[in-house]
């Protein structure tokens, strides 16, 4: 089948776009290429601490973190609680936007190094139907293939005035910041300084990345059991515990204070007096601890998963609303059905 591909993106190639259009289209991806160019020289001006978006990000967060401060002074009217609560929420809220512009460019070069191989493999194409390594490049530029077409305009502008095409190769893949791409580009670079041809050697390296894609979401689906049962134990499970200790010991706590008292001078192995424990630190100590649990999951299911901690991130938000839930539908449950023990 892919043989078929490769043949028919050749007659659609010469049929068409004949040498007028290709250099016209040519002349097209350069203006691009310029205009793109420009753009990530600006970007690289601004360091993103300093960006417009890293600045409305730090008034937001300032701006919830004193809302909810205020309305916690508000509630418990005490200062420490306010700014306890107000620098906690702030800097939970930076983590936050940060973690979600990290797992953004993650999702950014997921794809790139998807469509990687397509590219690779309409290049290879393009340069067995006769074209130049430059114009191959810029004609393999498609909106297909987003957001890799950007850089391959990039790409083809580097070649086409007059860098060295290993050089332009490995610039392409540092501006990426993939390592399965940077990886791929040395084996095409050393390919190319042994005198190989560079359309096989396209070819069959867009080949071995489809193996290797292959073979991760094999190796993914292997554990996604290893992956709901981390899931369910640390979103029902622990919370679930948790609930049933704390309520364990407020009806010990009821029980034992209403025992009567012994005489000291009575010699008993064994006796049990009043639980020194207060409840209001059992149910605070609880929720600390499976949302630390959590968040501790979460990043086990991102490494297990995809293979990065940050990847897990996002199953934070979700692990903690549901622990919560949990815990306070058994305790609300618990509470009902000990009604007599606790009165």
């Amino acid at each position: 089948m892919k043989k078929k591909t490769v043949k028919k993106m050749k007659i659609n190639l010469k049929q068409e776009l004949p040498k007028k259009e290709i250099d016209e289209r040519v002349i097209q991806l350069n203006a691009r290429a310029d205009v793109k160019i420009e753009n990530l020289k600006k970007k690289q001006k601004i360091p993103y601490k300093f960006s417009k978006e890293a600045i409305r990000e730090g008034i937001l967060s300032f701006t919830i973190a004193l809302a909810v401060g205020i309305f916690v002074l508000f509630s418990t009217k005490k200062i420490s609680v306010f700014l306890i609560t107000a620098i906690f929420l702030f800097f939970a809220l930076e983590v936050y936007f940060s973690m979600k512009k990290k797992l953004i460019i993650s999702a950014k070069i997921r794809k790139l190094e998807s469509v990687f191989p397509d590219f690779i493999e309409l290049m290879s194409s393009n340069l067995r139907a006769g074209m130049t390594v430059d114009r191959a490049l810029l004609t393999s530029s498609r909106k297909e293939f987003a957001p890799l077409d950007d850089e391959i305009l990039v790409l083809g502008k580097d070649i086409l005035t007059g860098k060295e095409i290993t050089k332009a190769l490995m610039d392409l893949a540092t501006r990426i910041n993939s390592q399965k791409i940077i990886k791929t580009v040395s084996v095409i670079i050393s390919g190319i300084k042994s005198g190989g041809d560079l359309a096989i050697l396209l070819e069959e390296t867009a080949t071995n990345m489809r193996e290797r894609d292959y073979v991760e979401k094999r190796a993914a689906s292997n554990v996604l059991m290893y992956i709901i049962f981390i899931f369910f134990a640390v979103a029902v499970g622990a919370p679930a515990l948790f609930a049933l200790s704390s309520i364990l010991v407020e009806v010990l706590t009821s029980i034992l204070s209403g025992l009567p008292t012994l005489d000291a001078s009575i010699n008993v192995p064994i006796t049990l007096t009043s639980i020194s424990i207060s409840l209001t630190f059992v149910q605070y100590f609880s929720v600390i601890f499976f949302i630390t649990i959590d968040v501790l999951a979460s990043l086990l299911l991102g490494l297990v998963n995809k293979g990065e901690e940050k990847e897990g991130t996002k199953y934070i938000l979700p692990l903690v609303v549901i622990s919560i839930t949990v815990y306070f539908t058994i305790r609300t449950v618990l509470h009902g059905y000990f009604a007599d023990l606790l009165a």
